[in-house]
């Protein structure tokens, strides 16, 4: 899935990573993906149960056409619900734009397992060209702009993000992107090692899995200069993957500085002159 080419690395420590002079706390971001006219509602009330547990503000990945299933700025009640939670401070986020890869012919097994398996078709970004990528960043650029919202970061659907798509994301001038393993400044060429959190709800062999996986993760993060955990609408229908969710965050925020990715990355520049 680390399909991007090589840059500086700044490690923190063995999972985590990212600030050698140690001037930023110890942070949370806490991301909700795939924010869209399908999936507004639910969203809506992650965010309601997050505040009470802590988190007043998370980054918000907006697909500006889910599925083919309507264009987030010709939806009145979406630019309202994503206008009011960024001036709450909330952080729109680009996140590719139909949120979907289709098959292609001639795929070898292994893309067929990352495209297919581990990411149900939706690893939109996984192997586009330059151009390619540059014209659904622009396109979903616009659709996002018409919601009258900043933003300044892409985050690839399924972190999926092939090296000529990384390319074109810096060339349309977004200030960082992220992989499930890292955050990218794209005004230079630092990356932070700090490995994101999510679950996997689709079965329930995948539930028992996620659970058992995330708890490791988070105890093994404990040190991290950044906590990254990223949430989808689908992990609200599963009580006991929310419920889980929501005590690792608890007990963060109580802990870090709960922020957003693009504050931590503007953070991160100022540590570093």
């Amino acid at each position: 899935m680390q399909t991007a080419p090589p840059s500086t690395s700044v490690e923190g420590s063995p999972i985590g990573g990212g600030n050698p002079s140690g001037v930023l706390p110890p942070s949370l971001v806490v991301s909700i993906h795939d924010l869209s006219t399908v999936t507004r509602v639910t969203v809506e009330r992650m965010l309601e149960d997050l505040e009470r547990v802590g988190v007043p503000v998370t980054s918000l990945l907006v697909i500006p056409d889910h599925h083919h299933k309507g264009w987030i700025d010709a939806d009145p009640r979406f630019v309202e619900m994503l206008g009011g939670a960024v001036a709450r401070g909330h952080e729109a986020v680009l996140h590719g734009y139909y949120h979907l890869r289709p098959s292609k012919a001639g795929e070898g097994m292994a893309t067929r397992l990352i495209t297919r398996s581990y990411t149900a078709g939706e690893g939109e970004f996984y192997d586009l060209t330059r151009e390619e990528a540059a014209g659904l960043l622009r396109k979903g650029k616009e659709s996002l702009g018409n919601c009258g919202v900043p933003f300044t970061g892409f985050i690839a659907p399924a972190w999926l993000l092939g090296a000529e798509a990384e390319e074109a994301v810096r060339g349309e001038g977004f200030g960082y992107t992220t992989r499930i393993g890292e955050v990218i400044d794209c005004r230079g060429s630092r990356q932070y090692k700090a490995r994101s959190m999510v679950y996997s709800v689709r079965s329930a062999w995948r539930r028992g899995v996620s659970l058992l996986w995330n708890e490791a993760l988070f105890h093994a993060l404990g040190k991290s200069p950044l906590l990254r955990i990223g949430l989808h609408p689908p992990d609200w229908e599963h009580e006991a993957i929310r419920r889980h969710a929501m005590n690792c965050i608890r007990k963060a925020a109580t802990e870090r500085q709960v922020t957003t990715y693009g504050e931590w990355v503007r953070g991160m520049r100022k540590d570093e002159g």
